[in-house]
């Protein structure tokens, strides 16, 4: 009878585990649902390749559609509007180049929020004003959905590696669902609270990057005219006080390091354009809750007027060319 006992113990024990292997198996599946993407720039493109990586199917989209092309042929389908993504996925990234730009993707005559299905997650990790998430968060309530900001930091590098930093606002029951997704495109993923404090958390980020790229430039070019190999400038502030993510990892003088804009004449990267659209955002909020931010407010001022010097379309790290050419050199 004991034979008997574990022989049938035995062969229950093993259907239950192919039972549970199938359930998990299933459960695995059913997750991989189609997941809805729009915008496919420097960093989306990226982004949503380590999606399907993850096997993930992407429904995508984007306002020229060459950006498509790409991921299209690595299995991608491709729509013509933000309200066809919706149509098709419960599941919607969006990663879009400023605030006006999110409100057409969302709003638009051909926009999410006109085709949206109820229960559908909507994260959009562009850099926008945290006002702006509150109000498409408050949109797609009405319609059902759940929105959710998530910018990210890590540049076109971390989004390839799939090794960004996501900053979360929402709802706290959903962010399980949204890391999830973000996990396959980023490193780090942190709850930082309600609809617009990942936009906060972003935006003082890039503030401090700003600052640090500009005395980072500053500095390696007082060392080069006191007479400093760049190089040995660099290994010295990097193994001292003086030592940043500009210095060590993303070095704005040309011939120091390899792999980053500087050494590609600033082609790629984060486009000097988009750090003065987000050292706007920073200069906005920091009006409307009265805070004084002196050198985020000069570090504007610079790129500002870099992007009308010919350097819009460079990455931010030329502020060191710009500093070069400003004396004359």
């Amino acid at each position: 009878m004991a034979a008997v006992f574990r022989v049938t113990r035995n062969a229950l024990l093993k259907r239950k585990n192919n039972i549970d292997t199938a359930c998990g198996l299933s459960r695995s599946m059913a997750s991989k649902t189609p997941v809805g993407f729009i915008g496919l720039g420097n960093m989306g493109s990226p982004m949503a390749k380590n999606l399907l990586k993850n096997g993930y199917p992407i429904i995508a989209t984007d306002l020229f559609p060459e950006s498509c092309k790409e991921l299209q042929d690595i299995g991608a389908q491709v729509v013509d509007s933000p309200g066809e993504v919706a149509e098709r996925a419960d599941r919607i990234i969006t990663m879009l180049p400023s605030t006006p730009n999110v409100l057409e993707v969302y709003t638009g005559p051909n926009g999410i929020l006109k085709k949206v299905k109820k229960g559908t997650l909507l994260i959009d990790s562009s850099t926008i004003d945290p006002a702006v998430s509150k109000e498409m968060a408050v949109a797609a309530e009405k319609m059902g959905a759940v929105f959710m900001d998530a910018p990210v930091t890590g540049g076109v590098g971390a989004a390839s590696l799939a090794k960004l930093s996501f900053m979360v606002g929402g709802v706290e029951e959903e962010y399980q669902a949204a890391q999830e997704l973000l996990t396959c495109m980023g490193a780090n993923v942190v709850y930082c609270g309600q609809v617009g404090t990942g936009q906060a958390a972003k935006i003082c980020n890039n503030m401090l990057l700003a600052i640090g790229m500009i005395g980072t430039a500053e500095t390696m070019n007082l060392g080069i005219r006191l007479g400093l190999d760049p190089k040995l400038l660099t290994k010295i502030l990097n193994m001292s006080s003086g030592r940043c993510w500009s210095s060590d990892t993303y070095n704005p003088v040309p011939g120091v390091m390899e792999g980053v804009p500087s050494a590609n004449n600033y082609q790629g990267g984060f486009g000097t354009t988009l750090m003065a659209k987000d050292l706007g955002l920073a200069q906005n909020t920091a009006t409307n809750t009265k805070t004084p931010i002196p050198l985020g407010s000069l570090a504007h001022q610079i790129f500002r007027v870099m992007c009308s010097r010919g350097y819009a379309n460079k990455d931010f790290s030329s502020v060191f060319q710009f500093l070069r050419e400003e004396e004359g050199q």
